[in-house]
This record gives C-alpha cells, sequence and structure tokens, in this order.
C-alpha cells in the first residue's frame, strides 16, 4: 500500500488534503479513486484512507482509520558516523533508516578521506534519501541527517542518551553482546562509528573519557558502511525490537 508523509493540520474533517510532490506521486503511481493509501502525520501516527479524488494538483482521501504505525521502535537510536567517501553516505542513510534508526548524523573524524567544505550542502539530498527509505520500510517518521561537526561534537551529542556505543576495531574494548544484554531497557542510545580506516587510538581514548562504552563487534573487519547498520541491528533484537 503507498505511503505518504504529511503535516497532521492537512487531516481534518475526516479528510486528508495532499498537494504538490505528493500529489505528483500520486498521479506517478496511477493511484485512482476507491484505492487505499496511509498517510503518516510524521509523530507515529497512522491514517488509512481511501482515495476519493486523485488529481495531479491535489488529492483527497477520506480517513478510514487512525492507528498508532507499528513500525516504530521502543528505542530511539541515534547513528553516529565518521563521514565515509562517495556514495556510502546514501546506504548509511538507507539501511540506518529501514533498521530503526531516528536520525543520523555524519561529522569529521582524523582518518576521514572525504574532507568536503561545506557538507551541510548535502543535507537536503541525504534528507530525501531518508524520507524514501521512511516510506519503503513503514516508518512512522522520516528520521533526520544532520552534520555532527568533529568527534567532539559527534561525542557530545551520544553522552546526552541512556546508552552510547563507540564501535573500534582493535585494543582493549567490551564485547557488543554483553552490553546490549546488560542495558536492555533502554529508552535512547548512541552509536558512533568510523570512517575508512577507523579511529585512532586516542578518538577511542576519547571516548571512554567521556564515559561511552568502546565496543567490538568481533574478529571480523567490517565495512565503513557495514558497521553502522550491523550495530543498530543488534541494538534493535537485544531491545525486543526485532522479533
Amino acid at each position: 500500500m503507498a505511503r505518504f508523509f504529511m503535516a497532521g493540520t492537512n487531516i481534518l474533517g475526516g479528510m486528508a488534503i495532499l498537494k504538490g510532490r505528493d500529489a505528483e506521486h500520486v498521479h506517478v503511481l496511477r493511484l485512482r479513486p476507491g484505492e487505499d493509501v496511509i498517510i503518516c502525520d510524521g509523530q507515529g501516527t497512522d491514517y488509512k484512507c481511501r482515495l476519493v479524488k486523485a488529481e495531479k494538483e491535489q488529492v483527497e482521501a477520506q480517513v478510514l482509520e487512525i492507528v498508532k504505525c507499528p513500525a516504530e521502535p521502543s528505542v530511539k537510536v541515534s547513528v553516529l558516523c565518521g563521514l565515509p567517501k562517495g556514495d556510502r553516505t546514501d546506504y548509511i542513510i538507507q539501511k540506518s533508516v529501514e533498521a530503526g534508526a531516528e536520525e543520523i548524523l555524519f561529522f569529521q573524524s582524523a582518518r576521514c578521506v572525504a574532507k568536503p567544505d561545506k557538507p551541510e550542502k548535502k543535507l537536503e539530498r541525504w534528507q530525501r534519501i531518508a524520507e524514501e527509505a521512511a516510506k519503503q520500510s513503514g516508518r512512522g517518521i522520516i528520521p533526520q541527517v544532520s552534520w555532527a561537526g568533529d568527534l567532539a561534537g559527534a561525542l557530545d551529542a551520544a553522552v546526552q542518551k541512556d546508552l552510547a556505543l563507540f564501535m573500534y576495531e582493535t585494543g582493549e574494548r567490551e564485547a557488543l553482546n554483553r552490553v546490549l544484554e546488560e542495558n536492555r531497557n533502554i529508552a535512547t542510545a548512541a552509536i558512533i562509528t568510523g570512517p575508512e580506516g577507523g579511529f585512532e587510538p586516542f578518538e577511542a581514548d576519547l571516548a571512554r573519557i567521556a564515559g561511552l562504552h568502546v565496543c567490538s563487534m568481533g574478529d571480523r573487519i567490517l565495512r565503513c558502511e557495514t558497521a553502522p547498520v550491523v550495530a543498530l541491528t543488534a541494538l534493535m533484537y537485544a531491545t525486543g525490537n526485532l522479533s
């Protein structure tokens, strides 16, 4: 069933009104009056609707049922990644949204190969990727994609959460499964992963000083675009959000 996001203020008197890009999308999908769609308010509420008017400029749909989106996890997770090169950012955003992240943030660290002058310019495109992934995966929100600046900014964001994980590939580390086993009832979490080449030892030391759990995911070396998705999936499983 086609899924759309829109502000709750556009759902009045039992009718939902779609305009602009969403109305054009209905037209592209060749949806017709009588067909059912789901319209989400972006706050976790789904409106099951039936189209009554489907024109290119405006679409009207009758609200049949209002339910809480079943796809939203119980834990709000921030995924923070050292900025990778190329289109690996796109993969991280897409898969993190599908796996249940609430937000994705990128930051600059010592071993980052990609060094864009103004990464903020990419945020609009990154946000579109998040929106499309949210629609495809049935999410009740559109996770936000942001720029955290440097590692200090990432650490500062992470320590605000109930559980903060720093994924590191060498040296003294805690086992991820043990940390997750001891923190099953958290409401918020942060996962920090590195760019190509991982983190410098001093960066892991900074994470320890900040109070993060410096964790291992085993003996296999994961690519920078794979690590955040694997860690997020493990967290979702441990907190009962993956069955």
